[in-house]
């Protein structure tokens, strides 16, 4: 099988308080979008345990990938004793914020469901995907959804909006542990917008913003300077960071903006033109 797994990007992040598993008690307005990682998966009844490559050598390997992970889970779930084959081919960037591995395992889980023949509940894969990271569950479903707890409570929902949308990620990575663990000690940086934006009738906000912008200050100059762009309706960090993504504004050069962050800011900037999947 060849399949799609898509990124996304957390509209909202608001965190309500520390749990006593040393996780953040969070609530989150999650959107899959048209950017993803493709991955060829196969079974081959004739060997055991899992082959994976990727075009992108940074990409961990072994236990330490969560696509290899998820295969590994399912089959012992499964009680399967067939090997599996996974060829990942990476466009969404490691440390970004768009929960690309949590992608690729939740799309390892639907796709092997698929190949065996399990048909397993959505339910059963998003608890198994539980014990993989967070946002796993919420791939699972492939929907926009709110998610709660530490982001294993899905609640999928309709989102009849197409947003044009503009990923900008310097080359630097955020560990998303390590914002969530400088949260409560975090402090704003005068002059720089951290509350609430509103755009059509949805409300933008990623209380992490804080201690990520605390220490990689480059993202709160990023974000100053979108909200200064006239095509630009909202401008935020997805998840943990390090991308910016913006809401576009209609009939705009999405491009022609993200040329001028180049120019003007870092000519290394990454940059993505994309849009939510309704």
């Amino acid at each position: 099988m060849q399949v799609f797994a898509p990124a996304k990007i957390n509209l909202s992040l608001k965190i309500l308080g520390r749990r006593e598993d040393s996780f953040h008690e969070i609530e989150t307005l999650i959107v899959p979008i048209s950017l993803g990682d493709e991955i060829n998966i196969d079974k081959d009844d004739a060997k055991k345990g899992i082959e994976f490559c990727c075009n992108d050598a940074s990409v961990p390997q072994g236990d330490d990938n969560l696509a290899v992970r998820a295969a590994k889970t399912f089959l012992e779930e499964a009680r399967l004793k067939s090997g599996v084959t996974i060829e990942l081919k990476k466009k969404i960037p490691h440390g970004a914020g768009l929960g690309g591995g949590s992608s690729d395992a939740a799309t390892t889980l639907l796709a092997l469901n698929e190949l065996f023949k399990t048909n397993l509940p959505r339910e059963a894969l998003a608890k198994m995907g539980e014990t993989i990271g967070s946002d796993v569950p919420f791939f699972i479903f492939q929907s926009a959804a709110i998610c709660r707890g530490r982001g294993e409570l899905v609640m999928p929902l309709k989102f009849h909006e197409q947003l044009s949308i503009l990923l900008l990620k310097p080359a630097f990575v955020v560990a998303t542990e390590w914002a969530y663990s400088r949260w409560q000690g975090s402090r704003e940086i005068p002059g720089i917008p951290y509350q609430a934006q509103q755009f059509g009738d949805r409300t933008f906000i990623n209380d992490l913003e804080r201690p990520v912008f605390e220490k990689f200050v480059f993202l709160a100059q990023l974000k100053m300077w979108l909200l200064r762009q006239p095509e630009v309706g909202v401008a935020l960090m997805s998840g943990s960071g390090s991308t910016m993504f913006v809401v576009m504004r209609s009939n705009t050069d999405v491009e022609r903006v993200a040329e001028r962050a180049k120019s003007e800011l870092d000519p290394e900037l990454w940059t993505c033109a994309c849009e939510t999947i309704r």
